[in-house]
């Protein structure tokens, strides 16, 4: 540990352990709505399979989270996508494609206590690892876009 670290306030730490935790909670929800997808087991089921063995509280509360609105909000979650890009429509993306969307607007939309930057700048990096670069961008846009009109919409 550098000099400068270790002069590091405790709770700096706790905040990075908070946004590790969150981050690997958005990983877990988005492998079980993307598995889910191939109809063989709900995505509830697929996450709590793989929360089996997690530890953090945290990662588990952010991935039920997030499973538990996209499953409740994905006939809006997909009109939605279907409204901001109707050049892309959400029966033919890739599953993993479908998936980051789903997730990120269902972030953005239904979870108030995440700023909508946040959520974004989280779910564009998912998307650059998990699809490349064109689906990064496509992420960027419709949540971007998704994030605007919701501003705009509670002024």
């Amino acid at each position: 540990m550098s000099g400068t670290d270790a002069r590091r306030p405790r709770r700096d730490r706790s905040s990075e352990e908070l946004v590790r935790s969150r981050r690997a909670g958005r990983r877990l929800a988005l492998a079980a709505v993307f598995e889910a997808d191939f109809g063989q087991r709900t995505a509830e089921a697929v996450l709590e399979r793989h929360l089996a063995a997690e530890q953090d509280p945290e990662v588990a509360a952010t991935a039920r989270a997030l499973v538990a609105g996209v499953t409740e909000h994905r006939d809006t979650i997909d009109a939605r996508i279907g409204e901001v890009a109707p050049q892309y429509p959400v029966v033919s993306l890739a599953r993993m494609d479908r998936a980051l969307l789903r997730c990120g607007l269902c972030e953005v939309l239904h979870s108030p206590a995440t700023p909508a930057r946040v959520a974004i700048a989280e779910w564009v990096e998912l998307a650059r690892t998990y699809s490349g670069e064109p689906m990064r961008r496509l992420v960027n846009g419709v949540l971007g876009r998704v994030a605007r009109d919701l501003n705009a919409s509670r002024r």
